[in-house]
């Protein structure tokens, strides 16, 4: 059912016809319970969706050598975590590697200084059997590329308090999307 989703957000994203507030994401309906995992962080650290109930969560699908749009969204979500509408939403992200030969843990540490992400920012790594487990869970396509790239599925899904998943946005979501989207859905 989530590939098919997700394959409309890529399709139909900006489409009208929704009743309720008008959310920038595309809504699931109904939401759906957000599949659990835990990995690492880059100090060896749980990173656990399910450790996050009571919190909006971010889970996202990047790398850190990514040349072009996982900066950009990790800048984005970063800078949603430290917005008064983050704050009052205790908003985390959970960035899931793609890349697990080189998001090493001491390439995510360099990575989260280097960017100045939020302590709320995780960025979760494990083996290519741990990260396949979580890929297939959400249904996230990534593949070695030339040069050293991945190419790697790129949307984001927000996931409620309660542990569904609620929206989910494209590679270009945006500061403004994400917490007006937390507005409208009550979050702040």
């Amino acid at each position: 059912m989530r590939g098919a989703i997700v394959l409309a957000v890529l399709v139909l994203a900006g489409c009208g016809g929704s009743t309720g507030p008008q959310l920038a994401g595309v809504k699931l309906d109904p939401p759906e319970r957000a599949p659990a995992f835990t990995l690492e962080d880059g100090a060896g650290h749980s990173v656990s969706l399910e450790a996050q109930r009571g919190r909006w969560v971010v889970v996202t699908f990047l790398y850190t050598h990514c040349p072009d749009v996982c900066p950009l969204i990790a800048a984005q979500l970063n800078r949603a975590i430290r917005t008064a509408v983050g704050r009052q939403a205790r908003l985390r992200v959970i960035a899931v590697s793609v890349d697990p030969a080189r998001d090493t843990p001491a390439a995510v540490r360099r990575y989260a200084v280097a960017h100045r992400l939020a302590p709320a920012f995780s960025w979760a790594i494990g083996s290519r059997q741990q990260l396949g487990r979580v890929w297939r869970a959400y249904h996230v396509a990534a593949q070695r590329g030339p040069r050293g790239t991945v190419t790697h599925s790129t949307f984001e899904i927000l996931v409620d308090p309660e542990g569904n998943e609620r929206l989910i946005y494209d590679s270009t979501i945006t500061v403004a999307q994400l917490t007006g989207d937390l507005r409208a859905l009550g979050a702040a």
